[in-house]
């Protein structure tokens, strides 16, 4: 175990030891008064850990390299993940991109007959992350929604430029709904789904298949998790939230560079954009999940009104003290914990409800979930 890789686990057994001390307590020895922006207090165990880095100078996700960044974001997602989550059966296997197969990891829950099927993109900004990155997040899906989560590892920028990744996203789906019985699950309940950029590609996939909906080839539900949506408008959002807060302005202005390129295509094409969708009103059930403290959350925001004034359902799940990433800090953070355990609950929820045809427009944002 090299220095640095030590100096991160005791990191995460000095998180893990302060969980649960008074909250109080670890605001005072964060060492500054409570994070208040917009409104919005951060939650007190993500404010402690937030003041180990405070002051001291850090490289962004895709810095000095992008191949240093990524070995970075995999080894920091696996510290801070905590104790693996078990579930009913975990494989390897390929599935077929657009320009050749992909690597997928394969979820199964401890009761996976007939169970539903989600398709999963990590997130990374279309350059970072892969399966070691969201085994867990994937994981905990699979536990507390009791589905099987297909992840897939899309192939990533700056070697893949758009639209790889948006291809390999639609090759995977169709996969996916082809070989649904074979991996056990139930071949008409096939949802997409994904965190930040994944969330992304997990948005642009119904739009893609929407004149395939007679043929039943669209998901039967959408999960967005801090969602990338619009690449062409500045939010207010990421001015607040532009440093500090594990992912930056810097980081999103790069990752664009390296996905988007010199393709010159608009940056409000619904393949880069999906908040520009042509097709929104014909969606399907969709579970947006926003975190308060995150660059992207008015790209959220934004992205539910439209869904939501388009006429298709949607529900909203708002952690006003979480931020963006807090799906790899559940290990650390009780409130991240929580928060991915509900996201698992609504979601299967949603999902049951788009195989049936029933949703409702209601927003969890009527009884917000604040952790």
């Amino acid at each position: 175990m090299s220095r640095r890789e030590r100096r991160e686990r005791v990191q995460y057994l000095a998180a893990r030891a302060l969980a649960h001390l008074p909250d109080a307590l670890k605001i005072r020895l964060s060492g500054e008064p409570p994070v208040v922006v917009d409104g919005q207090p951060l939650d007190p165990q993500l404010q402690l850990i937030r003041s180990v880095t405070r002051g001291r100078p850090l490289p962004g996700l895709i810095e000095p390299t992008v191949a240093a960044g990524r070995e970075r974001y995999r080894r920091q997602t696996q510290v801070f993940r905590g104790p693996v989550t078990a579930v009913g059966a975990v494989r390897d296997l390929d599935v077929a991109g657009a320009s050749g197969p992909l690597r997928a990891r394969h979820f199964a829950p401890s009761a996976p007959r007939d169970a539903p099927l989600l398709v999963y993109f990590h997130g990374g900004g279309f350059v970072i992350g892969d399966l070691e990155t969201h085994d867990e997040p994937c994981r905990m899906l699979c536990r507390h929604a009791g589905l099987h989560v297909l992840s897939v590892a899309y192939r990533l920028a700056p070697e893949h430029p758009f639209p790889a990744a948006v291809d390999d996203a639609r090759s995977a789906f169709a996969w996916a709904r082809m070989h649904a019985a074979s991996l056990g699950a139930r071949a008409d309940s096939v949802a997409v789904g994904g965190d930040s950029a994944g969330g992304n590609l997990a948005a642009v996939v119904p739009e893609a298949l929407s004149a395939a909906a007679s043929r039943g080839e669209k998901p039967v539900a959408q999960l967005l998790i801090y969602p990338a949506t619009d690449f062409g408008s500045t939010r207010r959002s990421q001015d607040l939230f532009a440093s500090g807060f594990y992912i930056t302005r810097r980081d999103i202005d790069g990752f664009r560079d390296h996905y988007v390129g010199a393709s010159g295509v608009p940056l409000d094409d619904p393949r880069l954009s999906p908040l520009y969708g042509s097709r929104l009103a014909d969606l399907p059930p969709t579970l947006i999940v926003i975190a308060g403290f995150d660059p992207l959350r008015d790209d959220g925001e934004a992205y539910a009104a439209a869904v939501q004034e388009a006429g298709a359902g949607i529900r909203v799940l708002r952690f006003p003290s979480l931020g963006h990433g807090f799906i790899h800090m559940t290990g650390v953070a009780p409130a991240a914990r929580e928060a991915m355990i509900a996201v698992a609950r609504d979601w299967r929820a949603l999902v049951d409800s788009g195989t049936s045809h029933q949703m409702s427009t209601r927003s969890r944002s009527d009884d917000p979930i604040s952790t």
